[in-house]
């Protein structure tokens, strides 16, 4: 493997390379964004399908062929079947809160086995379902499951990867999520051919596949050496720890890093109480503002229902699964050319561009939506296609931009001693605001039509006005002296004092 220096702090350098050891950790518990990404790409293709509308919806499926008289934007307008889809996530909030006692004591392994582990089971009540009860109770397992996973995950993959390469190994876990999506919408578009209408069940049975492979992975994963330090204080082991994920021997510099931060991580008794403090101020405010604004893009009104709209606009069925599928793919390249990208040109210029091009393709959607769909009827074929296109030109603006940097730095941006409680918060405001997207947005359609294009575009001119405003850059800067950006920033420096120390990059 190539060697290399990492980041200059203090006068002193962090050394290592970049190690198989580390690649193969981390590709495990990446497994954990398979799932979740699997989960978003299998809910809005199965609620497209007749089949499954009819048996657990069948109010749904009356006024998708029925009545004539329903607007094309209110045919799928049903609170119960978005709870369907949101109930996950209502799961996942209150999961997230236990996960981080358990991440902070017990480390970051057993929070991954565990959502591993309810995520099998969700998948299996799922696939039995008989009812529209037990397949609500099977989203709640896998919500489990999510919660357990999204809240330890990025944490794992930041604390593994050497500073230089931090933004690319965390990336993975949104290139993952990319993967599960895409995985799901494939096996959307086969088992949708199934003839007897059963397709559905192998689709929501599926998900086992990955959560199995991230429970049984999860048993081999190692500690990390900063959870390592904090739970058990041993410095020896967790020297050698650090040299097989650096692969040298000199890892001084490093260790006194992490058992500096340890020091103080154990004199907080109380995360949650303590990340509230004014030190803490730019930390908080980012766990809170990042999910936000991710989800307010508008981007899980395309990953959820997807399908939906493209009924919607008068595709058939096979076809609507079929563009899933096409923006599938664009994601997940979309978001593996940000990890490429990420080192190199830095977390803000990503944000900057890809919110310029998700604003304008999100306005000529809102466009041609409001020009050519009324309330009955479709759209030409042509107009049917450009939008695709356009949603695809979105979706890569997401996926090198808010989605994968949405999950990269609030996980780098946290001390040791509040990073378990802010990565909690994270994920529960992420869950919050997905619950919310997903609650709302079918009555949303219903109502403000072609213009929830527009309202979302409203959305992502603010996010971006935020990130050039607020956000430092990250890059390169190694996870146990992030506390320098804020102090150098032209406004956080005001809350959090002056900077007492220099980071060299």
């Amino acid at each position: 493997m190539a060697s290399g220096l990492a980041i200059t702090s203090e006068n002193v350098q962090y050394n290592g390379r970049m190690t198989m050891f580390v690649v193969l950790s981390c590709m495990m518990a990446a497994m954990g964004g398979v799932i979740f990404g699997y989960d978003i790409g299998i809910s809005g293709g199965v609620t497209s399908m007749e089949p499954f509308l009819k048996k657990f919806f069948p109010e749904v499926y009356r006024k998708m062929k029925q009545d004539a008289k329903i607007s094309n934007y209110c045919k799928f307008d049903s609170q119960l079947l978005t709870s369907f889809t949101s109930s996950l996530y209502v799961a996942g909030l209150f999961a997230s809160f236990f996960a981080s006692p358990v991440t902070r004591a017990f480390g970051r392994k057993p929070s991954i086995l565990i959502g591993g582990a309810a995520f099998l089971a969700g998948a299996a009540l799922g696939g039995a379902a008989v009812n529209v009860y037990m397949i609500i109770f099977g989203r709640v397992l896998l919500g489990i499951g999510v919660g357990f996973a999204n809240q330890s995950v990025p944490l794992y993959l930041s604390e593994m990867a050497p500073p230089r390469y931090r933004g690319a190994f965390n990336n993975g876990f949104q290139f993952s999520i990319g993967i599960g999506a895409l995985s799901a919408n494939l096996i959307n578009y086969g088992t949708e051919k199934i003839k007897e209408g059963w397709g559905w069940r192998i689709s929501l049975a599926m998900a086992a596949f990955p959560a199995s492979i991230l429970t049984i992975g999860a048993l081999f994963l190692p500690d990390t050496p900063s959870s390592l330090i904090q739970r058990t204080d041993d410095h020896e082991k967790a020297k050698h720890l650090l040299q097989r994920v650096r692969g040298i021997q000199d890892v001084q510099t490093e260790l006194d890093d992490l058992i500096k931060a340890s020091s103080i991580s154990r004199t907080i008794e109380h995360p949650f109480s303590n990340i509230i403090q004014r030190k803490y101020r730019p930390q908080l405010v980012m766990a809170i503002a990042l999910p936000f604004f991710q989800q307010v893009t508008g981007i899980n009104v395309i990953a959820f229902y997807a399908p939906v709209l493209f009924r919607t606009i008068g595709l058939k069925e096979s076809a609507s699964l079929m563009t899933a599928v096409v923006t599938g793919v664009v994601g997940t390249i979309s978001t593996f050319i940000s990890m490429l990208l990420v080192d190199k040109f830095g977390r803000r210029a990503l944000f900057l561009f890809g919110g310029a091009q998700m604003l304008v393709s999100q306005i000529m959607i809102g466009a041609i939506l409001a020009a050519q769909l009324g309330d009955h009827g479709g759209v030409d074929k042509g107009y049917a296609y450009l939008v695709l296109f356009l949603i695809c030109v979105y979706v890569a603006g997401f996926g090198w931009s808010w989605g994968p940097l949405g999950w990269l730095v609030p996980s780098e941006i946290f001390p040791l001693e509040i990073r378990s409680a802010g990565q909690s918060i994270v994920v529960a405001v992420n869950f919050v605001f997905t619950f919310i997207v997903a609650q709302t947005f079918l009555a949303m359609l219903c109502h403000f039509k072609s213009g929830i294009f527009f309202f979302f575009g409203g959305w992502v001119v603010v996010m971006t006005a935020f990130v050039h405003l607020f956000l430092p850059e990250t890059k390169n800067i190694p996870i146990e002296k992030m506390d320098v950006v804020w102090r150098e920033h032209w406004f956080w420096k005001t809350i959090v004092g002056d900077c007492d120390e220099d980071i060299k990059v």
